[in-house]
């Protein structure tokens, strides 16, 4: 067996099939080809099968990740071993759209002067979907608002609660009840697997609020601008329209609903070793904002 052959395995594994993963580590899919059957001639069975035409794990390569995982994380533990503390590399982490725009500037921004040799990749997606990346291995650290939660596979921190909000425009009602009674306002959202889209539906559900016509946008910039258009209201977390609201363009409503709690996280992938870029990037998120 062979690291080479549980890098192409892992790189599979990330970009979801063996032309990507070509690509990913520069080889030809003849390659990664004999690098999977090697791997599965000795360890004595298939780790990949396609189903429907979609190339999908076997029980077998799902057993195999972690320990995968495992040695590949004692492999780059070793490679660094001289230069154990240097931040350097490269770090990829992923966040919603949300903590994005109200959070990871000035962090990002301390990160990048203080660690010039990492090459830093964020991506924005929904926090199910982050949270996928991370265990997949896509990501190293993903941030999440989301409930609370619990990942045995994860390093967690709690980065504190998260004020959501429900917003109008500044000339529409006061109170969220006048939307209640009202068929024509619509519900202007983000995409389906969002966490406080989630739990607001969730509450609509459970009250037998059902008028609500849904429009879903692509950001939250422009959610903003469709609400404060008098269209209707919107869900969001206070952060990321803090300075509307200050600056009188959008209005939180009233409201007597108990809905549910959501918070911010960050985690990481629990591994025996862990990379100095990641730790360095952890410590800046903890002490700024200290949430």
């Amino acid at each position: 067996m062979e690291i080479r052959q549980l890098i192409t395995f892992q790189s599979i594994i990330e970009s979801g099939s063996y032309t990507g993963a070509a690509s990913n580590l520069g080889y030809t899919q003849s390659t990664i080809t004999s690098h999977i059957q090697a791997l599965e001639n000795e360890i004595g069975g298939a780790l990949f099968t396609y189903v429907k035409r979609k190339l999908q794990l076997t029980h077998l390569g799902r057993e195999l990740i972690p320990l995968a995982e495992d040695l590949l994380s004692t492999h780059d533990q070793i490679k660094n071993i001289q230069t154990d503390r240097e931040v350097k590399g490269e770090l990829r982490v992923a966040a919603p759209e949300s903590l994005t725009i109200s959070t990871l500037g000035p962090i990002i921004r301390e990160y990048s002067l203080k660690h010039p040799n990492v090459r830093l990749i964020l991506t924005n997606g929904t926090c199910g979907q982050n949270q996928a990346d991370l265990l997949s291995g896509r990501v190293d650290i993903a941030l999440m608002v989301y409930p609370a939660i619990s990942i045995d596979k994860c390093i967690h921190y709690s980065l504190g609660r998260e004020e959501i909000v429900v917003v109008s425009s500044n000339d529409g009602p006061d109170h969220f009840e006048d939307y209640k009674n009202n068929e024509n306002q619509v519900f202007i959202t983000n995409e389906e697997g969002c966490s406080y889209r989630t739990m607001f539906e969730r509450y609509l559900l459970k009250h037998d609020i059902h008028h609500f016509p849904t429009m879903e946008l692509w950001s939250i910039e422009a959610i903003k601008q469709m609400v404060m258009s008098g269209l209707g209201f919107a869900v969001l977390p206070y952060m990321t329209l803090k300075e509307e609201v200050e600056n009188g363009k959008l209005k939180i409503l009233q409201h007597s609903e108990n809905l549910e709690p959501i918070y911010s996280h960050m985690l990481i992938k629990r591994k025996k070793w862990v990379s100095p870029s990641v730790e360095a990037f952890a410590e800046i998120v903890l002490k700024s904002k200290e949430y």
